[in-house]
């Protein structure tokens, strides 16, 4: 009788476990979430493209930088910028030279986003021997601290711009030295990943 009592106890008093069990697993479940959602949000590298669809893109073989370009970033930086495009370019089989096709000018600049955007998460109520609530504020849009490039391609002949790429990411001025070669080898990569693009035709 005693041994069934006690069964007839624990059957009883398990649903206030299972509901204080449910909650917080819900709960770390949403966190888990927002958490990964946050992450995405701050590593994403944003670029817009334009072009002029009238060029033929395979006249462009060869390619240098502009002479003494300001590209508002800092020196080791720029390096870094411009040993990710070298590569890049050398994939593509464009090669740099002294009497280029086209010009690479390059601009950045730095600026500020508020983050005041929140997303609040509780779970709250009363149920047998579990009560109370949770409340949890978590920031999106990562880093109050963005980075424009700019990257233009020039025609050398014509001093005219045929391509540009605008990227867009979050920065951080504390990031290392590997941080920073590998955040700016992600941008060039993105930037480059459709260049040459892809001009549809117009059917006549």
């Amino acid at each position: 009788m005693a041994a069934l009592k006690r069964i007839s106890n624990t059957i009883s008093g398990s649903p206030v476990f299972f509901l204080y069990f449910y909650k917080n697993s819900l709960m770390r479940s949403i966190l888990i979430i927002l958490i990964v959602l946050c992450t995405i949000s701050c590593s994403t590298v944003r670029v817009n493209y334009d072009f002029d669809n009238s060029v033929d893109f395979t006249n462009y073989n060869t390619y240098n930088y502009y002479p003494e370009m300001q590209t508002g970033l800092s020196d080791l930086d720029s390096k870094r910028l411009f040993n990710a495009i070298d590569s890049t370019m050398q994939m593509r089989g464009i090669l740099l030279s002294e009497e280029p096709d086209f010009y690479v000018n390059i601009q950045s600049r730095s600026f500020v986003t508020p983050s005041n955007s929140s997303v609040g998460v509780g779970i709250g109520g009363t149920s047998g021997n579990v009560g109370g609530g949770v409340s949890v504020g978590v920031p999106l849009g990562g880093s109050d601290l963005e980075r424009e490039i700019i990257f233009d391609l020039v025609d050398s002949q014509k001093d005219a711009l045929f391509w540009q790429a605008i990227s867009l990411s979050n920065f951080s001025e504390n990031n290392s030295p590997s941080t920073r070669e590998r955040k700016l080898q992600e941008i060039v990569a993105k930037v480059f990943s459709r260049y040459p693009p892809s001009i549809k035709k117009n059917k006549q």
